[in-house]
């Protein structure tokens, strides 16, 4: 009799979570996604020809610093408007009468979103494998992945704050650019929201640059741990979401 139970129990959470990630695929490619994938190729593309023509002989270093910023258009629409797509699809009521809503919906959204990411930047490396320098595609696109989760994690902590997509995209426009200006300050530390681990500055020596690349990921995991956790929290607020 438990055992039946049990296992009625494991196909209804299955069920559930087989609907929200269908559901949750809706939301991530509806709307403006294909555009800014789009926008991330187009971009690549015209940064790549545009440092060809500058200078042929590319390495690693350049690679990534293509890659970056392309790497942050494809996280920036489905963290920064999800909120709002829910509330515009007047899905929030439903979702907040989940229990546990934050680690059933949100979590498997983020980690969707974030594998998605992965796998087309895991694809454009392979285009700059290819046209550009050859290097380790997996390993690039795994060191590219960290600035883009910080980046996306902080993203979700707004938008649970701000609760419009419009908002949250000027907020995060404004702290993008204060993080390359201040880019320059940090610029050989371990604080460098844009760091290039591939960059090593001259007359450094390499195992002081690969620690300090190492202490960068290891802020930035903790940095987005921080941030997911909070916007996982400002999602508990339910009557802040639901006026």
């Amino acid at each position: 009799m438990d055992n039946a139970i049990w296992k009625s129990k494991l196909k209804n959470r299955t069920d559930l979570m087989l609907k929200m990630a269908r559901y949750n695929l809706k939301i991530i490619f509806a709307g403006r996604f294909f555009w800014f994938v789009l926008a991330s190729l187009v971009f690549y593309i015209l940064l790549s020809v545009n440092l060809v023509l500058k200078n042929p002989v590319l390495n690693s270093s350049d690679v990534y610093r293509i890659l970056f910023f392309p790497g942050i258009l494809l996280v920036f629409y489905p963290t920064v408007f999800g909120i709002q797509n829910d509330a515009d699809s007047r899905i929030l009521e439903i979702l907040f009468g989940i229990p546990d809503y934050r680690y059933k919906v949100w979590l498997i959204r983020l980690l969707m979103i974030f594998l998605l990411t992965w796998a087309i930047l895991y694809f454009f490396c392979w285009i700059g494998y290819f046209g550009l320098t050859p290097f380790s595609v997996f390993k690039m696109s795994f060191q590219l992945m960290f600035p883009v989760f910080f980046l996306g994690c902080l993203a979700f902590l707004i938008s649970t704050v701000v609760k419009n997509g419009n908002g949250t995209a000027v907020v995060m426009i404004l702290i993008g650019v204060f993080l390359l200006f201040m880019s320059n300050t940090f610029a050989n530390t371990q604080w460098n929201v844009f760091h290039n681990p591939y960059s090593i500055p001259q007359r450094m020596n390499e195992m002081v640059w690969a620690q300090i690349s190492q202490k960068n990921r290891i802020f930035l995991g903790i940095g987005s741990l921080i941030f997911l956790l909070g916007g996982l929290t400002n999602l508990q607020r339910r009557e802040k979401f639901l006026k």
